[in-house]
């Protein structure tokens, strides 16, 4: 069997990463097989949180082909909407709404929301930092550039230089700033790599419990602005726990 060189579904180059036994497509935006899922992502808490837009809305959008794209998204009206099941005004207004508001994010979330292989929260932001708020920066970097920032090895470096080559992948990117998405300043508000420098840099901490003051999303900023890094447990490694009201166990 000789595994075929593009997409069966929707033609964009496929892909296989050194030490990888699949080999995946890499229109993640464009390719209908992975519609689903690539929207849903993309409108999830920690990407542009767009709220309302849970995994049945979002089968419901792509059952009536309003959208195909998560720019799709963007071009939803709310006459269109009221028309859905289970869909007022009321709702159709919420999810409108929603919508508009999360064309204001940070390029950190924007570039977790791609979906890109291997590129997760912590990861999204090392490159935002490194690119410092220029997205066309870290679509053009060569495979090479990508290794040179601080832990991005070669697999991640490859999947981001894959996913930024696919041209299915650009077009959509280019309909989403298009539809009026953006962000104000670059690295969620976490300066460039090179400032960072205080007590606290290269700590590693845990937050537990409710804070009185901040969400845990601010600390964890707050914190990352220090060069401080957040993990999800306690362990040998850990530095600093930052306890609030009911923390866990």
């Amino acid at each position: 069997f000789i595994m075929p060189a593009h997409c069966p579904v929707c033609g964009s180059h496929a892909v296989r990463l050194a030490g990888e036994s699949i080999t995946r497509c890499s229109g993640g935006l464009y390719c209908p097989a992975q519609r689903k899922q690539a929207i849903w992502h993309f409108a999830s808490r920690r990407a542009l949180d767009i709220n309302g837009l849970g995994e049945q809305r979002v089968d419901q959008l792509i059952g009536h082909e309003l959208v195909r794209t998560p720019a799709d998204l963007y071009r939803l009206d709310v006459a269109t909407l009221s028309k859905l099941e289970r869909m007022g005004a009321k709702s159709a207004n919420n999810l409108i709404a929603a919508i508009r508001k999360s064309t204001l994010t940070t390029l950190p979330r924007f570039i977790y929301a791609l979906g890109i292989h291997h590129v997760g929260e912590e990861t999204a932001k090392t490159h935002a930092r490194w690119a410092q708020g220029d997205l066309n920066r870290l679509m053009t970097a060569t495979l090479e550039t990508l290794q040179i920032i601080a832990d991005v090895g070669p697999v991640v470096a490859q999947s981001i230089v894959d996913f930024f080559t696919e041209t299915h992948n650009r077009e959509v990117i280019v309909q989403l700033r298009a539809g009026g998405l953006h962000w104000s300043q670059p690295a969620d508000n976490i300066p460039a790599a090179e400032t960072i420098h205080s007590t606290i840099t290269g700590k590693k901490f845990v937050l537990t419990g409710t804070l009185n003051n901040l969400t845990r999303e601010q600390a964890k900023v707050r914190i990352e602005q220090q060069g401080g890094k957040i993990t999800g447990s306690v362990s040998a490694n850990t530095d600093y726990v930052v306890v609030g009201v009911d923390p866990g166990s």
